[in-house]
């Protein structure tokens, strides 16, 4: 199986340099590879699968498509239910973990296998309709964006049948990220997405689970792609009410997203988590640090009684301890505690910048390596 370089597709059998007139028109519309992951999905794998090809069959006028569906180590006939779909189609592959690794393997697996020049990503359960594909494929080509997302929560979104507690974590999740991000999106978790192939493939991904999705954006960032948004309606309402019941009760995992997510923040920006909160307590602290000096002048003005200035300023400090002994207790604390998390940060901002570096080193280096090895197979 190749890799999925986007050379590749010229070398497939069906689009040969001495292609018919209408293979050459073929070869003018972009092939858009939709990458579906499944897991323990198999009451809906064969009814989704088609809804989604209904759909792409739907936009043959602009693109080619193939679909691709990653069973994740399910324990169900997930697998099996979407290899007999696939048969009867000759543009859908199914791909298998013998494990489950989650969502992050899932997608670098089949990153590796799609012969697309556009990528989606979407859910089988079909929370977003099929319709968001097109949206993010109108706006892939409008923008010339490297990265579009379906947004439930930018202006003209919508989020409908979300039990509240998720709904609460994921909008806060990615409010939280988008302060981390300076703003720019309001969707940084979500998965339904379209990309540019080729600048997909540049990326060096680490991540086994859902913290694949705002990996990729800030990885994104650091090479200065541009992103967009489109408005998307997230509907667990399509579902059925067993497996909504069932996602709502996942607490763990909400659990382990939430961790994730601010972990995904302090790579965004760990000047937030150390420095800022280094300044607050250093604000605070000098404030108590100036009613001790205060006290301090205030003593030492009315103990006239020492006639050197050391013994008196030596008695105005400790008149002052035993006035608010708590202001130099506290002061102090604070102070030091100001000092750590600033040192930390300046360590974090300077680490920060070693890897930026080397990522945008290393993407060169890749990219060059891959042109090579597409010259000397070409």
């Amino acid at each position: 199986m190749t890799n999925g370089d986007s050379s590749d597709v010229v070398r497939r059998p069906s689009q040969a340099p001495d292609a018919s007139r209408t293979g050459r028109r073929e070869l003018e519309r972009p092939l858009v590879s939709l990458v579906v992951p499944a897991y323990n999905e198999a009451a809906i794998v064969e009814p989704n699968l088609l809804a989604l090809c209904q759909y792409m069959e739907g936009l043959e006028q602009e693109y080619r498509w193939e679909l691709i569906v990653v069973d994740d180590g399910s324990a169900d006939d997930t697998g099996k239910r979407a290899e007999e779909f696939a048969r009867t189609r000759a543009n859908v592959r199914v791909l298998h973990h013998k494990h489950n690794f989650g969502m992050g393997q899932a997608f670098k697996f089949a990153f590796e296998q799609c012969w697309g020049d556009y990528i989606v990503t979407l859910d089988l359960d079909l929370t977003y309709a099929p319709e968001h594909i097109g949206a993010l494929l109108a706006e892939l080509g409008r923008t010339g964006a490297k990265v579009v997302v379906a947004s439930p929560y930018m202006d003209g979104g919508q989020i409908s049948n979300v039990p509240w507690l998720r709904r609460t974590l994921s909008v806060w999740a990615n409010r939280f990220l988008s302060l981390m991000a300076r703003g720019h999106l309001s969707t940084l978790t979500g998965m339904v997405r379209a990309y540019d192939a080729p600048f997909l493939r540049t990326l060096s991904l680490r991540a086994l689970d859902g913290e694949i999705n705002p990996e990729i954006i800030y990885k994104a960032t650091l090479l200065k792609a541009d992103i967009a948004e489109v408005p998307a309606h997230l509907d667990w309402g399509a579902q059925r009410p067993d497996r909504v019941r069932r996602r709502s009760r996942l607490t763990a995992k909400l659990m382990r997203h939430t961790l994730a997510v601010m972990l995904s923040g302090f790579l965004f920006r760990p000047v937030m988590f150390f420095i800022l909160p280094g300044l607050a307590l250093l604000a605070f602290s000098l404030f108590a640090g100036s009613w001790a000096f205060i006290h301090f002048i205030e003593h030492y003005l009315v103990l006239t009684q020492y006639p050197d200035f050391g013994r008196r300023a030596s008695a105005a400090m400790a008149a002052a301890f035993v006035m608010s002994p708590h202001t130099f207790v506290i002061g102090g604390i604070t102070g030091m505690l100001a000092v750590q998390l600033m040192s930390l940060g300046i360590l974090a901002l300077q680490s920060k910048s070693y890897f930026e570096e080397a990522f945008s080193l290393g993407t060169i280096l890749y990219k060059s390596v891959r042109a090579q090895r597409d010259v000397e197979h070409g």
